[in-house]
């Protein structure tokens, strides 16, 4: 057989496939150490490890099967999946809002098309209209795709090119935006944009899925429909996240831009509001506020778009016996600007003592944050805080460190003065420093504990 008829299997695996003559996509039962799995055979990728079969599973999620493992293959039939996205005329009715949906490269509504390991995104209206029709019961969608990357590769180019389009839209009188991301570094670009684009009108929501659209687990679609309806009916004029809320698909949460986090490698609640409590709850029927202190839906198309950035920042995460040459090589390599990740209320050892002030003197600006992610910057408390200030490092109260870092390169945009530099940093723009920590917003629940287990049960699906 032809090897596009096993395409992407190598070594123990494709032997075992010869063997029993059983190409990609045919409908099978495998036996293996005395276990029964019956799904379809899936090619793999070209990167793929030569030692498993993998199959799609009735219910969906897919296996990888050892092939030394394998016993037997009984051959079922064949039925070669098509990942074709279906597309239906977007249905416009003048009297709902126009939503604005930019894409950066998440996989918000696609499907994987396992013949080539790509993912296939639902984009124009009319393929998102085939994948969640409910979205014509919400608004009149029109998309753009800005950019086509792993969220691992936006950066300053990206978020820049984003808030500009951001302000077109809010120009062209959009009632909503919603910005397809990717979750790893969502985070990053919920809160640069906070800084880039001020005083919007309208809600700005950042959306993405932890699981893709072909499992059956996928986040994807009920986390673009609560986007999509906040965008559309929401009076939170501000840069937003939207994901689960919990590991259930009961509501999701609109997260501040500046305080949110990704928290779980593969949760679908993966992000949390630290430090403080989320804005809303978002479901199919209704948006439920959970505090009244933010920017609400304005009528005009006034936006403030500010891009300047410095690129040369780096963050640095504290840890014991850190060298100063880490330090060294941040001045040598011309960088303005670094944010450190402290210890405890702000703390890093002796030895980076002298590489410290080195940077000061170079016109650096360096500030220190907390790797606890709860709690603040007091650098007051102990002597050793006291001498890292007196080495000229500010202490950046509550931001988040990815915070602090996406803000002191948009603060060394807009000037080179360290002074000027201290202050914007300082000075709140869109929540990224609360004047104190609510009782409730430092909440992480201890699992085996006797009251913890009782009160999760309640939840746990």
């Amino acid at each position: 057989m032809s090897a596009e008829k096993f395409k992407g299997y190598r070594g123990a695996a494709l032997h075992v496939l010869r063997n029993f003559d059983a190409p990609i996509w045919s409908d099978v039962q495998i036996t293996a150490h005395g276990n029964r799995f019956t799904g379809i055979i899936l090619p793999r990728s070209e990167t793929s490890d030569d030692l498993h079969v993998v199959i799609k599973l009735r219910s969906g999620y897919n296996v990888g099967i050892a092939a030394e493992s394998i016993s037997d293959i009984q051959l079922q039939g064949r039925r070669e999946a098509h990942y074709h996205i279906p597309e239906k005329a977007f249905p416009v009715d003048p009297q709902k809002p126009r939503v604005k949906l930019l894409g950066t490269g998440g996989t918000i509504a696609s499907r994987l098309d396992y013949r080539t390991g790509a993912v296939i995104p639902a984009f124009s209206p009319g393929e998102l209209y085939g994948s969640v029709p409910e979205l014509a019961d919400l608004c009149n969608l029109e998309t753009e795709k800005l950019y086509g990357v792993f969220s691992e590769n936006m950066g300053p180019a990206q978020w820049r090119g984003t808030a500009e389009a951001i302000g077109r839209e809010i120009e062209k009188g959009v009632q909503g935006i919603v910005i397809g991301h990717g979750t790893d570094t969502m985070h990053h670009t919920s809160a640069i944009l906070s800084f880039m684009v001020q005083d919007s009108p309208v809600p700005i929501v950042m959306v993405g899925s932890q699981r893709s659209s072909d499992r059956p687990s996928s986040d994807a679609a009920l986390n673009l429909i609560h986007s999509v309806k906040t965008a559309a009916e929401s009076d939170i004029a501000e840069v937003m996240v939207c994901m689960f809320g919990p590991t259930s698909d009961v509501y999701g949460l609109l997260h501040r831009g500046t305080r949110v986090r990704k928290m779980h490698s593969s949760y679908r609640s993966t992000f949390r509001t630290i430090g403080d409590i989320p804005l809303a709850m978002v479901s199919r029927e209704k948006i439920t506020p959970l505090r009244r202190d933010y920017r609400r839906r304005r009528h005009d198309k006034q936006v403030h778009i500010n891009t300047a950035f410095e690129d040369k920042v780096s963050i640095v995460y504290y840890y014991p016996n850190m060298q100063p040459d880490i330090i060294d090589a941040l001045i040598d390599n011309g960088y303005r600007g670094i944010v450190i990740a402290g210890t405890g209320l702000g703390h890093v050892n002796k030895p980076l003592y002298p590489v410290l002030r080195k940077a000061h003197e170079h016109g650096i600006a360096v500030y220190m944050t907390v790797q606890t992610l709860w709690g603040y910057v007091q650098m007051y408390v102990y002597e050793t805080g006291r001498e890292i200030m007196e080495l000229g490092v500010v202490p950046a109260a509550n931001m988040l460190p990815e915070v602090a870092y996406v803000k002191l390169g948009w603060a060394l945009g807009q000037s080179s003065d360290l002074d000027q530099v201290r202050e914007i940093m300082l000075t709140p723009v869109a929540g990224e420093i609360t004047e104190r920590e609510p009782a409730n917003g430092y909440l992480i629940l201890q699992g085996g504990i006797p009251e913890v287990e009782e009160f999760i049960s309640r939840y746990r699906k």
